[in-house]
């Protein structure tokens, strides 16, 4: 079975509706409820989501949200090591390196899923977007 870390831009498409997105976003989603795939999140993305819902909604309503998505998705450990790979890699985005190493040090994830495949390109772990993941597996 396929472990996918999903990015929070995908959780985001999907929570917030946003068109031309959340049909494959939700999709990717979907396929981790139904079990068909293992969905991960990291704390990072947990907080940027956090973040991003709490501007447009109260903390019980965001908590309610997140604490739903957390019977869909587990999370994956980020540790000391974690941020000194991602601090020492040549990944121009420190969030995107703290995502990748954590996906890749517990050896837990097949695929990144995110709509932001570029910033991965130093990534030895297979990146899609929803719609090519989705295009893959189906």
């Amino acid at each position: 079975m396929d472990k996918i870390l999903v990015d929070t831009d995908v959780i985001l498409d999907c929570l917030f509706d946003r068109e031309p997105y959340s049909e494959k976003s939700t999709m990717i989603i979907n396929l981790c409820e139904t079990g068909k795939v293992c969905g991960f999140v990291t704390p990072v993305i947990l907080s940027n989501c956090y973040y991003l819902l709490r501007r447009k909604s109260s903390h019980k309503k965001v908590t309610e949200i997140l604490l739903r998505l957390l019977q869909i998705l587990d999370v994956l450990i980020m540790d000391k090591n974690i941020a000194l790979n991602a601090l020492n890699s040549d990944f121009h985005d420190f969030e995107d390196a703290l995502q990748y190493y954590s996906a890749k040090e517990q050896g837990k994830i097949n695929h990144i899923i995110t709509r932001n495949v570029k910033d991965f390109k130093k990534s030895d772990l297979a990146v899609f977007t929803p719609e090519g993941y989705l295009d893959m597996k189906l």
